[in-house]
């Protein structure tokens, strides 16, 4: 690691640290560097230059910019996982009667509660789907549950009680003309399709509206964002937001906007690659991801939100460990021929060849 790189990588630790901007005899005096004041001052001038750093208004300091977080988590960050993150997750794994999505869930909220951060689990765009099927499980004699399930393996499901006039057979045969209608639709035509096929389905269930609008509201679920939010009331105790109430209304309405956190998302890579960005143009929230390939070949990614001060080589390291590890264990559900993991990580990613000059 060059002088350079050395200097760069202090000043986002000591910031990610402290939350205050560093100055040249701050590094100096904190971490006994060898070379004198003048030329830190010279290599963070030349870093500002090149658009690593930024300097503040209330201070000589300087921060790290988008840019600089962006070369420090590609290229010096020190990859780390904490023991209670492997200890807590094998404890989740342990219980192997858990569908895929409780496992997700408890994994999601594993990450949030270790690294102060919120975390996101992104399912297929709904453009992606297609219905496979409808079924009706009756209850009782006066209510029944529809299931829809899609070829990405997603499932909705609608409880609804029927009227008195109306019987289960009924309502199986409404049922029946819609997997015959819809199976194979995509689910974004499914709402429209459902819209046109009213008269038929009222035909099956005389006088009886309550069976459509169930089905309905599942079909407008489906069509939802397939997003699921955990922590985020973690972020009130990061400075920058406790600090600030412009700052967090506005990271907190992105996350209470599904197609704009999905937007945000979007950009998740390949297998087994850690994804960094920053989330806003004013440069406040930032994003990890990783991508999940769960049963049925759903495309999943898990995210950690937050300041773009986060502590990068925790909230990596342990995403990156539990996107592995989950990998293996589906794979292993699935029959395959994977080790289940033990108590080591996946490999680091190989450092990148560009370097600030």
């Amino acid at each position: 690691m060059n002088r350079r790189d050395q200097i760069l990588k202090l000043i986002v630790e000591h910031f990610i640290k402290t939350a205050q901007p560093v100055g040249s005899q701050t590094l100096l005096e904190e971490y006994k560097l060898t070379c004198s004041s003048a030329t830190i001052r010279n290599e963070m001038n030349a870093l500002e230059k090149d658009g690593y750093l930024e300097k503040t208004h209330t201070s000589s300091g300087r921060v790290p910019s988008s840019l600089g977080y962006r070369y420090y988590v590609e290229n010096l960050r020190d990859e780390r996982v904490d023991s209670r993150v492997k200890f807590a997750l094998a404890s989740v794994l342990e219980k192997r009667t858990q569908s895929v999505e409780e496992v997700i869930e408890q994994s999601c909220k594993i990450l949030s509660s270790m690294t102060n951060l919120a975390s996101v689990v992104l399912g297929p765009k709904v453009s992606e789907e297609k219905l496979v099927s409808v079924q009706i499980i009756p209850l009782s004699g006066t209510t029944a549950t529809a299931v829809f399930v899609t070829d990405q393996g997603y499932v909705e499901n609608k409880t609804f009680v029927l009227d008195q006039t109306t019987s289960v057979e009924d309502v199986q045969k409404a049922v029946g003309l819609l997997n015959e209608r819809l199976k194979g639709t995509p689910i974004v035509d499914l709402v429209p399709k459902m819209e046109a096929m009213r008269p038929a389905i009222t035909d099956y269930v005389v006088g009886q509206d309550v069976v459509y609008q169930a089905l309905m509201e599942a079909f407008l679920r489906f069509a939802g964002e397939r997003l699921n939010l955990y922590g985020k009331d973690r972020l009130y105790e990061q400075p920058e937001f406790a600090e600030d109430a412009k700052k967090l209304r506005k990271v907190l309405g992105l996350l209470d906007d599904p197609k704009a956190l999905r937007e945000a998302l979007s950009d998740v890579g390949e297998d087994d690659k850690v994804d960094f960005h920053i989330a806003d143009e004013d440069g406040d929230l930032a994003i990890v991801s990783a991508r999940v390939n769960v049963p049925g070949g759903s495309k999943t990614s898990i995210s950690l939100v937050g300041p773009t001060r986060m502590d990068y080589d925790a909230a990596v390291g342990m995403l990156r460990y539990v996107a592995s590890t989950l990998e293996q264990y589906f794979r292993q559900l699935e029959g395959g021929d994977a080790e289940w993991p033990t108590e080591k990580t996946s490999e680091q990613p190989k450092k990148k060849n560009s370097k600030p000059n």
